[in-house]
């Protein structure tokens, strides 16, 4: 009887930010719980891939098999006023990708909780996920803070922190923090509804900051070593995907791995070569970055096998 009487103390009209997967996988847990969102606010419908096909962003898809209501302004001053008439009294952002005006953190009576796939402040803005692959870190988390003007800024209200394994592909971390994030949010809304965190202000002194992702950020530079032309890889594995230029046509790298071997002399980095045990290997600054799922443009994903039963012509080629 008393959890019921606490359960009904504690439904509110939440309002849930968000745009990517990470914020879709967030939303589905949110749902489930006693913390269901009465809105999802999220970035409008763009065109995607070469046929610019309009395409909805993750959480609208979540929101829409959870029956939630969505709204997508291209602005949000626009929309602070409907923001104000259904008066909520928490707001939410999990990946949204736009910054809310003061005025409208100022609005809900809880304030507005941020869910921020690292530990901060290392890693504010908007590749913290890719950073910490990138960066080959043995430990990563979550970071709830409470939102102000600035990004990822705020004071700390609760974080969790994960062990990595160090073989991570972006998909995978995005989908267990995003998983961790949700069961760590319905842990902490009802303690900071009752007061029982204090929140903590970082330290900005230690802060680290991401940059938007462009196409160019996957252009593989075959003077770096393997290891991190490697974490490169499983870390753009979504976006923007990790690529070389072979014969004038842009070869994506799915999958790889690093093969511990000393550079034959004279070999320039990004020579393409194939083992005694038909692997297919690439030199670089130290050891060889061993191809095991690739794309010539406009073809199929092949593995080594199909690479050079297909493509065998361009063993000994250079990769730009």
């Amino acid at each position: 009887m008393e959890n019921n009487k606490l359960n009904k103390n504690l439904i509110m009209k939440i309002l849930f930010f968000a745009t990517s997967e990470f914020g879709a996988i967030v939303l589905e847990k949110l749902a489930h719980s006693i913390f269901k969102p009465i809105l999802v606010v999220t970035t409008p419908d763009k065109p995607k891939n070469r046929e610019k096909i309009i395409t909805p962003p993750p959480a609208k898809i979540a929101a829409q098999k959870l029956n939630i209501e969505i709204k997508q302004p291209q602005n949000l001053k626009s929309y602070q006023s409907e923001i104000e008439k259904i008066n909520p009294d928490l707001i939410i952002v999990a990946s949204y990708g736009k910054i809310l005006p003061k005025e409208i953190l100022e609005i809900p009576q809880y304030g507005c909780l941020n869910i921020h796939p690292s530990l901060l402040p290392k890693y504010r803005g908007p590749s913290p996920i890719q950073n910490t692959i990138l960066n080959g870190d043995k430990e990563t988390g979550i970071t709830i803070i409470l939102m102000d003007e600035q990004i990822d800024h705020g004071p700390i209200i609760s974080s969790l922190r994960l062990t990595l394994r160090g073989k991570e592909k972006y998909s995978e971390l995005e989908k267990k923090l995003a998983e961790k994030s949700a069961e760590l949010l319905i842990e902490t809304i009802p303690k900071w509804m009752k007061k029982e965190i204090k929140p903590q202000p970082q330290n900005h002194k230690e802060a680290t900051f991401t940059k938007l992702l462009k196409k160019e950020d996957g252009h593989i530079k075959w003077s770096k070593t393997a290891e991190e032309i490697e974490r490169q890889i499983r870390a753009y594995e979504k976006w923007p995907q990790t690529y070389s230029i072979l014969d004038g046509k842009i070869l994506k790298i799915l999958e790889s791995s690093v093969k511990i071997l000393p550079i034959e002399k004279n070999y320039p980095y990004g020579k393409l070569v194939v083992s005694p045990e038909k692997e297919i290997l690439v030199a670089t600054k130290q050891n060889y970055l061993k191809l095991e799922k690739m794309q010539i443009e406009g073809k199929k994903p092949v593995n080594p096998k199909e690479f050079i039963n297909g493509y065998y012509k361009f063993i000994g080629s250079i990769l730009k």
